[in-house]
C-alpha cells in the first residue's frame, strides 16, 4: 500500500482516511502480538475489529491511540503521523477502554466538569459542554449523584460522554458493550450510531459481540494470531463462507419428488417434506429456484433464505494454529 506523506496535500474534492496504517507489528518479549497489519479506515465510518482474546486488538487501540509504540510500521491519525505529530494525534482522538475511567466518588456533573479541566476548556465553556452531554446522554436527572450508584449501562453512558468532553473526530471503543444487559447495550448502539451520523465521527470498534459489529459496523476486519486474515463489509464476509441454502418447503411428497428431480444437488428432508438447494439467497439465485418451479407447475408452500452469520465467519477464519510462513491477509479487492 503506498502511504502519504505526513503533510502531503490531498486532492481537492478526496476525502483523507480516519487512520491508515501499514506494516504496524508489536512484540513483548518473544510473544509476537501483531504481525504486520495495514489499516485504510474512511473518515464517517464505523469500522469493527474482530478477533479472539489475545489476538493483538487491544493492542492495535493502544498503538493507534498513541498509548504504546509499535515496534515496526507507521501510522497516520487524522491526518497526523502516530509517531511525528502524537501531541496533534491525541486532541482528534478519544479513548474508551475496557475499563471505564468514571471516578466512582465525584457526580456525574463532577466526572465532565473534570475531563473539561484536563481538556484546558475554561470554566464557562466547561459548563456548557457538560450540560449539553449531560442532556444528549440522559444523564440530567442523575447529574449530582456520585457514580458509584449508577448501573452499568449508566456508567459506560457517563464513559463515553467522557470521551466526547473534547470533541473528538475520531473515537475509539475497546469492547465498550461488555457486561452490559441487552437493553444497555442496544442504547449504546443508537448513541455510537448518532455520533457517526449527526457529527460525521469515526469510530473504531473492538468486540466481541458479532451481532454488535453485524449491526453498528460499515466494515469488518477480523484479526488472529496478530493478522488480518479477512476484511469488507458484513455480507461480502459472510458470501465467503459455505453453507448457504434457499429451504423450500412442500405440501406432498410427490411435490417434493418433482422438484427434487429439477435441482439435482438439493438435500432432502423427507419429515419436513423440504429440500435445501445451495445459494447465497441473492435476488437473482432466489428467482432462478421460483422459475424452475413454476416451469414445471410444482407449488411451494414457503420459501426460507438461510445464510452464514458472522458467528460463521468467525469460527470458520479463526483459531487455526499460528502459520509459519508469511501469509498475504485475505480483502475484499476494492
Amino acid at each position: 500500500m503506498t502511504m502519504p506523506h505526513a503533510c502531503a496535500p490531498v486532492a481537492a474534492n478526496a476525502t483523507a482516511p480516519a487512520i491508515t496504517a501499514t506494516g504496524l507489528r508489536k512484540s513483548y518479549g518473544d510473544k509476537l502480538v501483531l504481525d504486520g497489519i495495514d489499516l485504510n479506515i474512511a473518515e464517517g465510518t464505523v469500522f469493527a475489529l474482530l478477533g479472539p482474546n489475545g489476538a493483538g486488538k487491544t493492542t492495535t487501540v493502544e498503538i493507534l491511540s498513541t498509548l504504546i509504540d509499535a515496534d515496526a510500521g507507521e501510522a497516520w491519525v487524522a491526518g497526523n503521523h502516530l509517531t511525528r505529530a502524537a501531541d496533534a494525534v491525541r486532541s482528534a482522538i478519544g479513548v474508551t477502554g475496557q475499563f471505564s475511567a468514571v471516578d466512582n466518588l465525584l457526580t456525574a456533573e463532577e466526572n465532565l466538569l473534570l475531563m473539561a479541566d484536563l481538556h484546558h476548556l475554561d470554566r464557562r465553556e466547561g459548563k456548557r459542554r457538560t450540560g449539553e452531554l449531560l442532556r444528549r446522554f440522559d444523564l440530567l436527572e442523575v447529574a449530582d449523584k456520585t457514580a458509584v450508584t449508577f448501573s452499568g449501562g449508566m456508567r459506560r453512558k457517563l464513559d463515553l460522554a467522557m470521551t466526547l468532553v473534547g470533541d473528538p473526530r475520531i473515537i475509539f471503543l475497546d469492547e465498550p458493550t461488555t457486561g452490559l444487559d441487552p437493553r444497555s447495550r442496544r442504547t449504546m448502539w443508537e448513541i455510537i450510531r448518532e455520533l457517526v451520523a449527526d457529527d460525521g465521527v469515526t469510530i473504531f470498534l473492538t468486540t466481541q459481540y458479532l451481532d454488535e459489529a453485524d449491526q453498528l459496523a460499515d466494515r469488518i476486519a477480523v484479526l488472529d494470531h496478530g493478522r488480518l486474515i479477512a476484511e469488507g463489509t458484513s455480507e461480502e464476509l459472510k458470501q465467503r463462507i459455505p453453507g448457504g441454502h434457499i429451504r423450500v418447503r412442500f405440501a406432498d411428497a410427490q411435490s417434493m419428488d418433482t422438484a427434487a428431480d429439477i435441482f439435482g444437488v438439493a438435500t432432502r428432508d423427507d419429515d419436513s417434506l423440504s429440500l435445501q438447494i445451495p445459494g447465497d439467497g441473492s435476488i437473482p439465485t432466489v428467482r432462478a429456484v421460483l422459475d424452475a418451479l413454476e416451469s414445471t407447475g410444482v407449488r411451494a408452500e414457503s420459501l426460507t433464505v438461510h445464510t452464514p452469520d458472522l458467528d460463521d465467519v468467525f469460527l470458520t477464519l479463526t483459531g487455526r494454529p499460528r502459520p509459519s510462513g508469511t501469509v498475504a491477509p485475505l480483502k475484499e479487492s476494492a
